[in-house]
Formats: structure tokens, sequence, C-alpha cells
């Protein structure tokens, strides 16, 4: 179907006046930017995005990312008219509602054709930048289109993310960016001095401009992108925020409120809609939508006939050839599990051929360069190992896009675990949709050393561990590791982190694959189990001391266990015949080892009197780690001390 500028004047302001009755009857939502950013997207949608409504999973799609996500209203307007997962107008009125697919902001897995779940600014910017990237990697043709904002750009993740793209020359990569100069607080001049223009074409992209509201305009700058080589684009657009409302277009007063009742009536008498008519859509605007999905359908049944190996594509591995992979380790040779997790990752990297990534600036010492897989450089984009650069939020979110692409992929991310910090909003974002993107952390406690309190994690741990949806290892030996890695790899209903050693750590006796596949389990025990028996429980590093501690009182005809927790939330999730049989209520004589805050331990704890804590109560300290092990309580001498004092 050819589209005229005035039949696609007429989708743009039917998708206005869909929009700002959604917000109106919810009574809650963002009306400006959506109506700001109509023409922009309907022009997009209806003559160059490769989407197929009766088929959102179609692996040559296009993908369309709305970075802010607070123009969902528009999202869920062009899913309606487009026939998108089936969205009906009834639909559209449960707008923000309980149980609604039409989320406040759209939600991946909730409402089919949102590729990633956006809210967070900046976060959908980076991970269309993974998912232009991974589209790359697979050598399929789509491209990815993101809309952005004056948000978006002023978050610093879009600085991350912007600059990596530039950098690796990804093309097939668009950025819309929705300038209309307004925040929440007013005008974006009040906090934004930036020349975007020279930003943008200092990280290597093409930079065009156009009128948001040309049609014309918007089509040449379209066309420009999709013809440009080697480079990234940004399409600046010039928008009015609330475009079509007589009294608060250009406002700050549409950005995050309800037009009222007057001002959407003036609204649709202004765009020369019936104001007495709420969720209508003209025929010729249901046909041109239609029109455009038939056409799409047509692309996409074509697409997957000349293209069955990328439509097939699948690099899920099998257990048993992971397990088959495995290195074996000397029990007589102690090792820092980052080292081991290196030897575990190159071993099974050959079987787990999804797995694409790296870490920031920090490879050598995270271990997570893949030898012979290649690397990722400027217009190059085979290889599998990333060079992400110091830039650990994006890099999450670059991870988080590629895996969200699909095909097998599994993006995987790795820093200092101190630098978790910075990740954590896109690890949450990670467990939020889904995803089961990889991430490992390394050097993770105290035992630094000389780099001090400012590089020695803490609380992260139980920071990591509070995510719902994020599953945590923190491995105590060599097997435990390459165990752990096993489970991550096969752990696809969400992301998955891994925790490991700076210090050399002594290959322990009793490791079970089938307990680091439950997360808790007894791997060592002595004398009859009953309520005199000590308990200790421990993760990581710590549990060789526990395992001293442990055998010294068993020396003496105490009755002892000692439960290695490489995954804390993984344990509490097995059916309680396991957690039962592993820590038993009988057992209340209990001490908890770990190089970390206490917060979360309690709830192992069976009574105030009989339980005791090797934690860390502060930050640590800049000093050889094992006179800080000393000085902080985590050696076995220490544990036994502790241990005694129940006795």
């Amino acid at each position: 179907m050819k589209y005229t500028n005035e039949n696609l004047k007429l989708a743009a302001d039917t998708v206005r006046c869909l929009c700002a009755d959604m917000v109106e009857k919810a009574n809650s939502g963002h009306p400006g930017a959506p109506m700001g950013m109509a023409d922009l997207a309907v022009s997009l949608w209806l003559k160059y995005l490769n989407v197929d409504p009766r088929n959102v999973a179609w692996p040559g799609r296009d993908r369309l990312v709305f970075s802010g996500g607070h123009a969902s209203s528009l999202v869920y307007a062009l899913a309606h008219l487009s026939g998108t997962g089936g969205l009906s107008m009834d639909e559209l009125k449960t707008f923000r509602q309980v149980g609604s697919r039409c989320a406040g902001h759209p939600e991946r897995g909730v409402m089919p054709g949102v590729e990633v779940t956006t809210g967070p600014l900046g976060q959908g910017l980076a991970m269309a930048a993974g998912l232009a990237f991974a589209a790359k990697h697979v050598k399929s043709d789509n491209r990815t289109w993101v809309f952005c904002g004056d948000g978006d750009l002023e978050e610093g993740i879009s600085h991350e993310a912007c600059s990596w793209a530039g950098t690796n020359k990804i093309d097939n990569f668009v950025a819309v960016y929705d300038s209309n100069g307004i925040t929440i607080e007013g005008s974006a001049s009040l906090s934004m001095a930036d020349d975007t223009k020279k930003r943008f074409e200092s990280y290597g992209w093409k930079v065009f401009d156009c009128d948001g509201h040309d049609f014309d305009s918007i089509d040449r700058a379209y066309r420009r992108a999709m013809k440009t080589a080697g480079q990234p684009v940004l399409i600046i657009a010039k928008t009015d925020i609330g475009h079509g409302s007589p009294a608060k277009h250009g406002t700050s007063g549409c950005h995050g409120a309800p037009l009222g009742a007057e001002e959407v009536a003036a609204t649709k008498t202004a765009l020369g809609f019936d104001p007495s008519k709420s969720f209508f859509v003209p025929d010729e605007v249901y046909a041109m939508f239609s029109d455009r999905a038939d056409a799409m359908h047509r692309l996409s049944k074509r697409w997957i006939r000349q293209n069955p190996q990328l439509a097939a594509a699948t690099l899920e591995p099998d257990y048993m050839d992971l397990v088959k992979a495995l290195p074996k380790f000397d029990p007589a040779k102690s090792e820092a599990t980052r080292s081991v997790f290196g030897a575990v990752l190159n071993a099974l990297a050959p079987v787990a051929k999804g797995i694409v990534g790296g870490s920031a600036d920090l490879a050598p010492s995270n271990k997570t360069y893949m030898k012979g897989a290649g690397d990722v450089a400027p217009g190059s984009f085979e290889g599998r190992n990333i060079h992400y650069g110091v830039r650990e939020l994006a890099m999450t979110s670059i991870a988080n896009g590629i895996t969200a692409y699909g095909a097998g992929l599994r993006g995987l991310g790795a820093t200092f675990f101190v630098f978790s910090d910075y990740c954590k909003p896109a690890l949450r974002i990670a467990a939020l949709m889904g995803v089961p993107s990889m991430f490992v952390f390394s050097h993770d406690s105290f035992y630094v050393g000389e780099d001090g309190a400012t590089h020695q994690p803490v609380e992260q741990l139980a920071s990591l561990r509070s995510i719902p949806g994020l599953l945590t290892f923190r491995p105590a030996d060599a097997n435990e590791t390459a165990y752990a890695l096993v489970e991550m790899i096969l752990h696809t209903k969400g992301p998955s982190c891994i925790m490991t050693t700076r210090q050399n750590l002594p290959v322990l006796d009793g490791v079970r694959h089938e307990g680091v596949a439950k997360g808790g389990y007894v791997i060592y025990e002595s004398g009859s189990q009953g309520s005199d028996t000590l308990l200790f429980i421990a993760t990581g590093s710590e549990v060789s001391i526990s395992l001293e501690a442990a055998k010294a009182l068993a020396a003496e005809g105490r009755s002892v266990r000692v439960v290695s927790m490489p995954s804390v939330e993984l344990f509490l999730s097995q059916k309680c015949e396991w957690r039962e049989k592993v820590v038993p209520e009988l057992m209340k004589k209990r001490v908890i080892v770990e190089a970390g805050v206490r917060f979360g331990w309690d709830r192992f704890r069976m009574d105030v009197k009989t339980t005791r804590f090797v934690t860390m109560a502060g930050f640590g300290e800049s000093g050889p780690y094992k006179e800080l092990a000393a000085k902080f309580g985590f050696t076995a001498e220490h544990v036994l001390k502790v241990a005694k004092e129940i006795l």
C-alpha cells in the first residue's frame, strides 16, 4: 500500500487520541511523549520496520525498543492497530491496571512484541546496542531501531553504550532521538547543554536531523539511515511534546499526568476527531495497519524459507556434553577459583557455543577470555570475546540485549565483585525479564588485600541475593566452580552470576555436582548426627576453614556437620525434604561463616543462644590478605574458638 502524508497523519493522530484516552481512563501515565512521537513511530511502523504481528518471534524481524518506557501507551496503540498479540480495544482500556498486559512500562514476556523491558532510562538504549550486535554476530540482516529521549541521553549509561557501539561500528543500529526539550522539571536546558550531534559524531556515529512532525523530513532521515554503512546512526528528531494538545503541547505539564477531560476533548477537536468518542479508530487506519501486517507476514514466511539455518538456530548445549567436557583438577594443587573459572569456561565454550561476551577491561584478572574464539573488533562481529572497556553498567545491559536477541545466545559480562554495584540496575532488569544472561564477579571478598576497602566487597553478596530471580553462586573450590558454571549454562529462566576468588583455595573432598545443583549439601560429617551435632554452614573460601575447625572438633570426639552452600537462593528453592535433610531443624547449634555481612543469614538461625556468625561487621582494610583474615577472624582457629563457645 502506498501511504500519503494525509493518511499517515490520520494514523498518527489516531494514535495520539488513543494514547490520550488510555492515560485519561487510567488517570495515570505519560501522554506527552507518545503524542510527540506518533508521527515518527507510525512512519517507521508502516514503511520501514520489518516485524510480523502474526509471528512476533520471527528471527529475521527488526527489533524495536522504546528506551523511554514511559511512552508505553504508544507501544500498545501500535500493537492494537497492527494486531500484535491480539491486543484488543478492551485491553487498551485496562492500561496500567492490575493484571493488564498494558503495563505502566512495557514488559518483555507480558506483552508480545516487546523485545526488552525498559523503564530506568538509558537501559533500553544499551540493550538495543546488544540486540544490534547480536544480529551482526549471527549474520542476520535485520536492523535494530530504538526511540530515546532527553532523559535517556542524560543518563550515564547512554555515554557508555553509545561510545561502545560507535567504536565497534555497529551499522545496523538506528537511534531516533525524540528531542522535545522537556523533562519533568521543565525545559531540558535546565540540566542539559550538550551538543548532541557533536557528541555522537565523536563516538563515531552518523548523525541526521529531521522535523519529527514533517513526514517528508522523517522519510529522508529514515532512508539515509538505512543506507549508512560502517556506523550506527542517530536521528535527531525535533518534536513537540504533547503534539496536538492545544493548551499543553510543549510543556512539562503533559509529561507525566493526564491531559484532563476538557483538554482531551479539545485535542480531538483540533485533530479533526469527534470529541464525544473515546477509543475510536477510523476504518481506513485499521486497513493501513492490516495491509502492512499482510505484507510483513509474507516477508517473514519468505525469509524463513530462504534462511532455514537462521530460522532454526539454537546454540543450547546438552547436559552430558557439558559434563564430559569438564576438566579434572589435581587434589594436591590449590588454585584461585577465578583461574579455575577460566579453565572451565575454555573447556565448555566449544560446547556452549552461544556464550558471547567478556569483561569490563578485566579479562586477564577475571579469566573470561575464550581462547581461539576470536575477538569482536570494529566492523568485525564473528568473534565471541567482547572488549567492553571500563563500562560496567553498559556491559551488563548490552549482555542482556545479546541474550534477549534469542538464537541461543548468552550474553556474558565480568568485572570485580565490588563493581557489581555499577551493574545492579541492569541485573535487576535481567531478573525482571527472566533473560539468562551470565555474569562473573571475581575478587569476591576482603581477600583482595592490598587494594583496600574500596575494592573489597562486603555487602554486595547480600545485595545480589536480595534480587528476586537472580541466581548466585559462590563456589568453595575448583570442582564447585566447574559444576556452578554448568548449572549457570543450564539455567535458562533468568540471569545468574558467579563470585570467584583472587586467592588460592584447596581442592576439597566431598564436593558433589548434585549438591551444587541444589544449592547446598553436606560436604563433611562425623559422629552420630542429632541434636548435639554442631552444624557449620559456609560458602566460598570459608568452607575450607570451616572444614578444618570441624575436623578438629571431630578429633576431640564431637559430632559435627559441614554444609557447603554455594547458592543460598537455589538451596531455599528446593523441596522441604532436601532442606531438612541438609540443615535439620534439630541441629540448633550452628556456626555460619561467610566473608561478607551477616544480612540474610539469620534465616538459618534456630536459637539465639546457640547460633554464632563469623561474618563481616564493617568494611575491609588495606594489607596482605592473610593478615586481614587473622584480623577479621576468618581462620580455622577463630572459627573453632567460636564453635567451642556454643559447646
